[in-house]
């Protein structure tokens, strides 16, 4: 099957699709499995785990479709000018852009750097456990928010400086937006419902610069070599991914998010012992 094996295939689509949407850091599981598997990280590999988000941000449009798709039929304000009619007719639309344009300007300018954080398994470990010690404590930060707030795009833009942030792999692109929404006042529920659908241009985008990149530096051999692979791993996130947010947005609602800071808490620093007591899981 080329670079992967059906099942490091499976697995590693697996963890995408799990953890994806949830505020654990997708990227980091993912390195932390590859390095657990013994995947080499030959270019399609580092490819391929962008590369299957795009089955992962599919879930997110097949399960809120008629969000998704529905444009704002409410009368635009009084005296408003053609483009203001415009963008109110497609609300929903320009926030996400909104939100997505400071994501995309830093990656498009960063990408080397990121790229090399990527292939540290020290950086994932400590910004888990950095990260897990503020989820301890933002439920009492934030509250839950307020129904009554309304997302602008105000807010949208500074959700989408918040996800900034999670281009430091274990951040968590997920918990970055959450953050940044109830930072905003929105309720738990808004702010990661939010998260999903600014996943989508994101991810997107990123996924599409990933296949750019590897065909401009002659990687179409690659791509048709491994295309099982990439077939099965965005089936597989997917599934997975849907599964996914039913679970969070149900769990998050009840509880917050105290239960996902002791888990990274306690992923971060198994990490750092194993890499302490000699184990190498740096990519190789």
């Amino acid at each position: 099957m080329g670079d992967l094996t059906i099942l490091e295939t499976i697995i590693i689509a697996i963890v995408e699709g799990l953890t994806e949407f949830l505020p654990v850091s997708s990227t980091g599981h993912m390195i932390i499995t590859q390095n657990l598997l013994g995947v080499e990280s030959t270019e399609f590999v580092k490819a391929f785990t962008f590369i299957i988000q795009f089955g992962a941000i599919l879930s997110v449009v097949v399960l809120y479709w008629k969000r998704f798709f529905r444009l704002n039929h409410t009368p635009a304000p009084e005296g408003a000018s053609p483009l203001c009619r415009f963008l109110h007719k497609y609300d929903f639309y320009w926030k996400l852009l909104v939100a997505f344009i400071p994501a995309a300007i830093l990656g498009f300018l960063f990408s080397d750097m990121i790229d090399a954080m990527l292939e540290s398994v020290t950086v994932v470990a400590v910004m888990l456990i950095v990260g897990g010690v503020f989820m301890l404590f933002c439920d009492k930060l934030f509250g839950n928010g307020n129904e009554d707030t309304k997302l602008t795009e105000k807010r949208a833009f500074v959700i989408g400086l918040f996800q900034c942030i999670s281009m430091i792999p274990g951040v968590s692109r997920s918990m970055a937006t959450i953050v940044g929404g109830m930072a905003q006042k929105l309720t738990r529920k808004a702010a990661a419902e939010f998260s999903f659908f600014l996943a989508v241009p994101t991810m997107f985008a990123a996924t599409c610069y990933k296949m750019l990149k590897l065909f401009l530096d002659g990687g179409t051999e690659i791509i048709t070599d491994n295309l099982p692979a990439l077939l099965v791993g965005n089936a597989v996130a997917f599934v997975v991914a849907m599964l996914a947010i039913k679970f969070f947005i149900s769990f998050v609602t009840k509880y917050g998010f105290k239960a996902f800071g002791w888990y990274r808490i306690i992923v971060g620093g198994i990490i750092l012992v194993l890499l302490m007591a000699g184990y190498s899981l740096e990519v190789v």
